[in-house]
């Protein structure tokens, strides 16, 4: 993996649950020793540490962290305590059930994960809201968007299967689909999309190039508009190069909406084990200036303590 949080060594659930307890529990919280403990350690020991606060104090963390800290700061630190598939799932009800939709939400998690990842997301969604993702979907969105969102859902995209004789057909189709946008080319467009392997997409995006003359993120850029595109053009980018997708995202959360909290936290806690690395190395390339940087820049106190670990940096990035 690439993450910037790795399991940490000589690791101790009973003394970070000990410590944790103090810093929660105290009269102040001791808000540097959640970010010492809860960022320097992975996923699967938080989880370990939080069965060892409940032995310790027969009290729930998650519950010690919501009630005792406040704001975006306790975003972060209790983000951090969900498993993988458990997170997605608290981020896609909230984007659902909120008082307005968060489409750039479902299109970051949705545009990007895989096949067990989806699986899995649905079951935690199902587990912890007793509620079934995918009518969730249908019954909050509309249009093509929510077509494409449900295909998405239904995390059945082929595997490692590639087919140059078809990548042909298929360029075809999408170059047809640009050209004509009736709901019948949207559909065919967005199940090319949803359900093609990687390997093959990359094929049908050389072809389509081939065909066009054009790339295929301009040619949907051109065609249509609204979540619709944006949905299309994360899946796209996502097949290319994820690290390269979610740099971009964190690039305009930070600049383009004067800071879009939420967008920045799921990205950096979602990403943190799996290619934070790499996404803070395209950020860099792309951007000019660190993601360690613009997160220094724009955010203050424990929550900027906090997303700093998370992203951790190197000496240059300061």
């Amino acid at each position: 993996t690439q993450g910037t949080i790795l399991p940490a060594p000589n690791f101790n659930p009973i003394m970070d649950a000990q410590l944790l307890g103090g810093a929660v529990q105290g009269i102040s919280c001791e808000k540097d020793v959640l970010i010492e403990i809860l960022t320097q350690r992975c996923n699967s020991q938080r989880l370990m540490i939080a069965e060892a606060y409940r032995d310790m104090y027969g009290r729930d963390l998650i519950t010690d962290l919501k009630e005792n800290l406040s704001h975006h700061f306790k975003e972060v630190m209790v983000g951090l305590m969900y498993p993988p598939a458990s997170y997605d799932a608290h981020e896609l009800w909230h984007a659902l059930k909120g008082v307005d939709t968060e489409e750039k939400c479902l299109i970051d998690i949705l545009a990007s994960r895989s096949n067990m990842e989806i699986f899995q997301m649905k079951e935690a969604y199902l587990m912890q809201y007793n509620s079934d993702l995918q009518q969730d979907i249908d019954s909050e969105t509309s249009g093509h968007f929510r077509d494409t969102l449900m295909n998405l859902a239904q995390g059945t995209r082929m595997e490692g299967y590639a087919d140059p004789s078809t990548a042909v057909q298929d360029a075809m189709i999408l170059w047809e689909a640009c050209q004509q946008k009736t709901g019948e080319h949207k559909n065919m467009l967005q199940m090319i999309l949803c359900n093609r392997s990687q390997q093959q997409l990359w094929m049908v995006f050389q072809e389509f190039q081939s065909i066009s003359g054009q790339d295929i993120v301009d040619a949907i850029n051109e065609c249509y508009d609204g979540y619709f595109q944006e949905l299309l053009v994360a899946i796209v980018l996502c097949i290319r190069d994820k690290p390269s997708y979610f740099a971009y995202r964190l690039y305009n959360a930070i600049h383009d909406f004067g800071f879009h909290n939420k967008t920045v936290i799921r990205i950096l806690i979602a990403r943190s084990e799996i290619d934070l690395m790499n996404i803070r190395q395209r950020y860099k390339e792309r951007y000019g200036k660190s993601l360690f940087h613009d997160i220094k820049h724009f955010a203050s106190g424990h929550y900027e303590s906090a997303l700093l670990a998370i992203c951790a940096g190197d000496t240059e990035d300061y």
